[in-house]
């Protein structure tokens, strides 16, 4: 076991690591590296700034950035100063952005223009015209009346934003006595995040989570998977999700080990990265492994220096991430982002059984139990319910205290949405979204099952399962597949393949292809399914 950081926040952290090991290695990019040292100064230098345009304790910094080291720097540089950061997803729309910013009041926002096709510094200008004719740092904005100051980091910028040597040479006013004042007022009590996440129907909720339980919790995440000084995670997931930033950076930060950026996931370049870095931990989906495994460089290599990781979906999913990347000791989780990230884990020496069929015990600081989804009673060990959780939770969302009236029961426990089971040695056993159930004739279907058992037939590359109104049996079974490339298969054939494997009522009775590009998406990238039922409503294939 490791040692656990004295540390309560997050500023106090990177002073830590930067102590204990200067010269270690802490983030890579590309060609870029910075040591804990180098970390640690890049951090002061960009808190000093934020000091510089007024920014204080509990003003917000919204953040929309790619993965990449000035998104680390950032958030860490505000957390120092006890500013909350406010992670934007960059598969937002102009519409998401512009409520993003509305929602969360940032005083500094620190942004990419375009990422990946998607432009965002034009739809800002036109809901922040200020920004063509203010001084940097002295915007006044209608729309965004909080917002004084934007740093753009690549490329040309408006008249009224920084470039980043502009923003950073205003900090050079600011003292280091002045920064550890501002760092000694942040509490572990205090939030370090907000991350947004996909509302099913409206808008995004925005999870606030504080600095002391994700410091303890990502260093639990971190012992689960045996993590030490010399590990290297390889991060594709976006830093914008718990998964990245609540998540994988706290594993392995308070462990002293590196995080070795990936700006987005390409199998080829995933696969060069991993090899090059010798990374040792995982954090990916089972579509990730899968284009690893099936990529012309892949056949017969193990990658890198892979032992362990984390990742979720059936035993198929977990057996083929093993497989592709050679993480033998890869563990299984289960969790949300307003549990930080995990509430349960598997031990990465754990009998291969229980990493492949349950999401392990709950961690330290986590109580998990099952209630009845009507009653909020609590259920016996072994019988499914809703899965609620008490301890390292979410302690509220922003702005939005009608949310967390509908989030929790009396007990405080966090009532997740989901659907399990608590085995009688307290391991988890996931079961799907309670609320994506179908009752299809009076009987209840859960999506999981069904999407398990077509993502198991060859030529199935991703799949949706959802329940789509139906006169005479309230609900019908409805899928929308995506099949690999010169695929054959027709829908015949899929439905047959599931009456072998799934009762009748079970197998869906409309089926619709589509291209990888076809989905529906929520502004956090996740698959949008009450636009994807709406979209199978109007579906007429049988």
């Amino acid at each position: 076991m490791s040692v656990r950081p004295a540390s309560q926040t997050l500023g106090d952290l990177v002073d830590e690591l930067a102590a204990a090991a200067p010269h270690a290695e802490a983030v890579v990019f590309g060609d870029e590296r910075l040591d804990y040292g180098t970390l640690k100064a890049q951090v002061d230098a960009f808190a000093r700034a934020l000091l510089a345009s007024g920014v204080r304790r509990g003003d917000r910094v919204a953040l929309l950035a790619s993965n990449r080291p000035d998104w680390i720097v950032t958030a860490l540089a505000a957390a120092k100063i006890g500013a909350p950061v406010a992670a934007i997803s960059t598969y937002s729309t102009p519409r998401e952005l512009a409520w993003s910013l509305e929602h969360c009041g940032a005083a500094t926002l620190v942004m990419l223009p375009a990422f990946r096709g998607r432009d965002f510094l034009a739809p800002l200008m036109e809901f922040c015209p200020e920004l063509l004719t203010n001084a940097p740092g002295g915007l006044r904005s209608a729309r965004l009346p909080c917002l004084r100051s934007v740093v753009v980091l690549d490329g040309p910028v408006p008249a009224g934003a920084f470039t980043p040597p502009d923003f950073l040479a205003r900090g050079t006013t600011i003292d280091a006595g002045t920064l550890a004042e501002a760092q000694r007022a942040v509490r572990a009590d205090d939030i370090c995040y907000i991350l947004y996440t996909s509302g099913s129907t409206a808008s995004p909720k925005g999870v606030t989570l504080t600095h002391g339980k994700l410091i303890a919790n990502g260093f639990d995440i971190g012992e689960r998977q045996h993590l030490g000084a010399t590990d290297r995670l390889w991060l594709a997931v976006p830093l914008f999700w718990s998964f990245g930033s609540a998540n994988a950076l706290p594993a392995i930060m308070t462990h002293g080990g590196c995080t070795v950026l990936q700006e987005s996931f390409e199998p080829g370049t995933a696969l060069t990265l991993i090899d090059r870095e010798r990374c040792s931990v995982y954090y990916g989906m089972a579509n990730m492994a899968r284009a690893l495994l099936e990529h012309p460089a892949h056949p017969g290599r193990r990658l890198g220096a892979m032992r362990t990781g984390l990742t979720i979906g059936p035993p198929e999913d977990i057996a083929l991430t093993i497989r592709a990347t050679g993480a033998e000791q890869l563990c299984n989780v289960y969790g949300s982002t307003e549990t930080y990230g995990n509430c349960a884990v598997t031990d990465a020496e754990d009998p291969l059984a229980l990493r492949l069929n349950t999401q392990g015990l709950p961690l330290p600081g986590m109580a998990i139990r099952t209630v009845d989804p009507q009653t909020r009673q609590p259920l016996p060990q072994g019988e499914v319910g809703e899965l609620a959780v008490r301890g390292y939770v979410t302690p509220g969302y922003f702005r939005a205290p009608e949310l967390d009236a509908e989030a929790f029961d009396r007990d405080g426990y966090f009532l997740t949405g989901d659907l399990g089971a608590i085995d009688a040695d307290g391991r988890v056993r996931f079961r799907g979204r309670l609320k994506e159930m179908i009752k299809t004739g009076g009987v209840n279907v859960a999506p999981l099952e069904v999407e398990h058992v077509l993502m198991q037939h060859p030529d199935v590359v991703q799949a949706y399962v959802v329940g789509v109104p139906d006169r005479q049996k309230g609900e019908i079974v409805a899928a929308a597949i995506e099949l690999r490339a010169g695929a054959a298969t027709d829908q015949a054939a899929i439905a047959a393949f599931c009456r072998e494997r799934l009762a009748s009522y079970k197998v869906p009775t409309r089926l619709a292809f589509r291209a990888a590009a076809g989905f529906p998406r929520t502004a956090t990238g996740k698959i949008h399914k009450p636009g994807l039922r709406q979209e199978l409503v109007g579906d007429d294939t049988p």
